[in-house]
């Protein structure tokens, strides 16, 4: 009986990391955005140069989140040229783990829900399996983890240092690989720059393998 329940385990294990390698995923943002241009939007191929609060000068993950950015910015036509810099871009990230429970549907920050235990007893009409008896293990009702990310960019007019652009992406997903989501974030974060819709939106961007 625990070598069943080991191989069965197992196999949905290595069945749900293969399915995952082996297809694309969706990483769904709310975007709320803003724009203030006075008097136009800015040019394709204007450029801009990274601006850092204090707090940001010494953390190391900045360099990575400005690289991941400078990309996204490129696909939306602006240039990373600080010595011609028309705008300053001033961008943050945050990434919070929670636990979702499957069986309300409920988040649990740091913390989990109720779980249904499935294993090997006594359990009634059954001989090798059954519910709520024995030795069990939590199936169903696991809780699974969930990463609350946010990401923020902040555009600035150089010769006014006046704010024109404001966009904001909120995300709740389970994928660990933080680098590809928050990437997709941006690109969803700056969709419909430099003129963006009025209100907040769903965004949903594909991420490849």
């Amino acid at each position: 009986m625990y070598r069943a329940l080991k191989a069965i385990i197992f196999a949905a294990t290595v069945a749900g990391l293969l399915g995952g390698c082996a297809s694309t995923r969706m990483v769904g943002s709310e975007v709320n955005s803003f724009a203030r241009w006075a008097p136009a939007p800015p040019a394709p191929g204007s450029s801009y140069r990274f601006e850092r609060l204090p707090s940001q000068q010494a953390d190391i993950s900045q360099a990575r989140l400005e690289g991941l950015t400078q990309a996204a910015l490129a696909r939306v036509g602006l240039q990373h040229n600080p010595q011609a810099a028309s705008l300053s871009v001033q961008v943050s990230a945050s990434s919070q783990p929670m636990l979702r429970s499957r069986w309300d549907g409920g988040y649990y920050p740091y913390g989990g829900g109720p779980n249904i235990f499935i294993g090997g007893g006594s359990g009634v009409g059954v001989s090798n399996v059954g519910v709520g008896f024995g030795f069990g293990f939590p199936l169903g009702g696991m809780d699974t983890p969930i990463y609350r990310r946010e990401v923020s960019i902040v555009m600035r007019e150089l010769r006014s240092n006046v704010a024109v652009y404001e966009t904001r992406a909120v995300s709740e997903e389970p994928w660990l690989d933080t680098d590809p989501v928050l990437s997709a974030m941006l690109d969803a974060a700056l969709r419909g720059f430099p003129v963006p819709p009025a209100g907040p939106r769903r965004i949903n961007v594909e991420v490849k393998p």
